[in-house]
């Protein structure tokens, strides 16, 4: 690296004592890129973090929210709300469940809201799902109406007094 910067630096060479001044110089400019070095790791921190688990042996009553992603092994009572939610076979969300990528695997009570909502075979959902886009398996259950909207995560709240009528119409 250095000799490059030398052979960079304009000069005679034949001036000996010019090119030894000029390589102190070079080696102190070499030192700040060094120094540049650590805002390099800076951007390992944007790496995404791994999911977080809740896993089967966990209850938790309460509202989970995360920026990030979440898996649910476990049952949750309260609303859910995370960047990419999945839901395991053997869980159970008794709640609203909201994120921008949603697969289901396992037990959904309550409204659903999701820019891309999956639902896989072994999924079982009772109540309204709002998606952008959905996708269901062959051999998932699902009990509720099904609303496309291009913006389900911030239009379903003014929508919630129009879907709430929709149970009572079914029995």
């Amino acid at each position: 690296m250095f000799s490059k910067s030398r052979i960079n630096e304009p000069g005679p060479k034949a001036g000996d004592q010019d090119t030894k001044a000029a390589a102190p110089a070079a080696d102190k400019p070499a030192m700040p890129p060094k120094a540049s070095t650590p805002p390099v790791p800076s951007s390992t921190p944007k790496a995404k973090p791994p999911a977080s688990t809740l896993s089967s042996d966990i209850v938790i009553k309460g509202d989970v929210k995360s920026t990030g992603d979440i898996i649910v092994e476990g049952t949750v009572e309260g609303d859910i709300r995370a960047h990419q939610l999945t839901v395991g076979e053997g869980a159970t969300v008794r709640g609203e469940v909201v994120g921008d990528d949603v697969v289901i695997n396992g037990r959904i009570i309550g409204r659903l809201r999701g820019l891309k909502v999956r639902l896989t075979a072994t999924a079982r959902v009772e109540g309204d799902i709002i998606h952008k886009t959905i996708a269901i398996e062959s051999g998932a259950h699902f009990e509720g109406s099904v609303q496309r909207q291009d913006d389900p995560l911030s239009g379903a709240s003014k929508k919630i007094p129009a879907a709430a009528p929709a149970p009572a119409e079914k029995g």
